[in-house]
């Protein structure tokens, strides 16, 4: 069965957000990123595996969250890129627009993110 599907790795992306939700994105992502995984954020950070779910301890929750535009892009036998638009909300703050791009290689445990990175949709 082929694991590194749109309606996969969305509803991956959708478990992502809503840990972000509930603040337990530190264990999700700890558990879903490959062992040398990146994060490329909005704001020019690169954060490694350890940094990220470090920094989720510490983040706090979003509110609500919308998908849209989700569209899949093979790279190779082995990996795909999922590509999306996302609109974030906290509580008295702008909202948070961006395009993300999640790159999940296929592992025996399921697909595990090695890359995410986001572009602005704001600026």
């Amino acid at each position: 069965m082929d694991t590194l599907t749109l309606p996969a790795l969305c509803a991956l992306e959708r478990q992502g957000w809503d840990a972000l939700c509930n603040q337990t994105g530190s264990s999700f992502y700890g558990s879903l990123m490959t062992k040398d995984a990146v994060m490329v954020l909005v704001n020019g950070f690169t954060m490694d595996r350890d940094t990220v779910v470090a920094s989720l301890d510490q983040a706090p929750a979003w509110d609500s969250y919308t998908i849209s535009d989700e569209r899949i892009v093979r790279v190779g036998a082995e990996a795909a890129a999922l590509v999306y638009r996302a609109t974030a909300q906290r509580a008295g703050e702008e909202p948070f627009e961006a395009t993300m791009t999640s790159v999940y290689v296929r592992s025996a445990d399921g697909p595990r993110l090695a890359l995410y990175t986001q572009t602005t949709a704001t600026h």
